[in-house]
């Protein structure tokens, strides 16, 4: 196949990026880098099978050659990032969104749209399912990115009424390896805390909920989604819940930190808990995921220490195994 990805410069996008390059596809990364990096993909760059194209999707997409499938990624999806630019974070949803659509449209490829579950908003139903409508402020401090996305997949399933081949994934609480240290979510937030030996900040009491998917199972499930003729949306994350001090105190003892916990007051719109429902990605992707958390946050952390020092900071804490961390 020949597959593009746009946003394929950021973190969940670059690890798509590679999946599929490693299996034998070419792959088309677009991205205008507002939040992508290159060294995300720097090591894909030499190949003959990989073209890098800095595009802003606002405006149509100029990519030459055959296209058969089409998976847009692009968007800020840090807090900071889409508060600072709320108008680029609604116009990339909703233009480029169409602009991605477009392209598969043309060139009669699949397209896969990856969604997000701030689509549900602080939900009333738990856990969450893909029937669920939602409980999201439109016009509230998150309401850039929650109703971009919303839109987006309102736009997508008009497509697939006029006949474009699409599905929807709707991704909870990604993490692992590239992730930005300063994006804004309790996963980074309390790593970059932990390796500076600076005070863990926990909003509210820390009782409500998140479901942490690490990287590489998110993007088996939207490899699945691209191979398939699955409409959705389906729910991709890991059912396994836990409160954000439960998260905080697992990545203070897996780096060594002697942190402390700071508490701070609940944003507005947070929502209090975020648990999915799998059971359409088990029954029509057959889909889940492999990795626990305390795997995944190790290699994640391991991961920032190696490449990330400067961010970090001198903290002097031993490298962890996996395997001691999912003891």
């Amino acid at each position: 196949m020949r597959v593009v990805i746009t946003g394929g410069a950021g973190f969940i996008g670059s690890h798509l990026c590679q999946a599929l390059h490693d299996r034998g596809d070419d792959v088309v990364c677009v991205d205008n880098l507002a939040s992508g990096r290159i060294e995300n993909i720097a090591h894909l760059l030499e190949s003959p099978r990989f073209h890098l194209e800095i595009q802003d999707i606002r405006t149509p997409l100029a990519v030459s050659g055959p296209v058969d499938a089409v998976a847009n990624l692009a968007s800020l999806a840090s807090p900071p990032g889409y508060s600072r630019r709320p108008v680029f974070t609604l116009t990339t949803g909703s233009d480029g969104t169409k602009n991605a659509l477009d392209l598969a449209a043309t060139h009669q490829a699949r397209f896969v749209q990856a969604s997000t579950s701030e689509v549900y908003g602080d939900p009333a139903i738990h856990p969450q399912r893909e029937d669920y409508w939602g409980n999201v402020n439109p016009t509230g401090p998150r309401s850039m990115y929650d109703e971009a996305k919303r839109y987006a997949e309102a736009l997508v399933a008009a497509y697939v009424r006029e006949g474009v081949n699409a599905g929807i994934a709707r991704i909870f609480n990604t993490y692992g390896p590239r992730m930005r240290l300063d994006d804004g979510r309790v996963v980074t937030n309390f790593i970059a805390q932990s390796l500076r030996g600076e005070p863990l900040t926990v909003y509210g009491d820390g009782g409500q909920t998140r479901s942490l998917c690490y990287v590489s199972d998110l993007v088996r499930g939207l490899i699945a989604l691209i191979d398939t003729p699955v409409h959705g949306p389906i729910n991709l994350g890991n059912p396994h819940e836990m409160t954000v001090l439960q998260i905080a105190e697992l990545v203070r003892d897996i780096t060594g930190s002697t942190s402390t916990i700071e508490y701070r007051p609940l944003p507005q719109d947070d929502p209090t808990r975020r648990r999915p429902d799998i059971g359409r990605a088990r029954n029509e992707l057959g889909w889940q995921p492999k990795v626990d958390v305390a795997t995944g946050l190790a290699m994640t952390i391991n991961w920032n220490r190696n490449h990330r020092a400067v961010e970090v900071g001198a903290v002097e804490v031993g490298a962890v195994e996996p395997s001691r961390a999912a003891s």
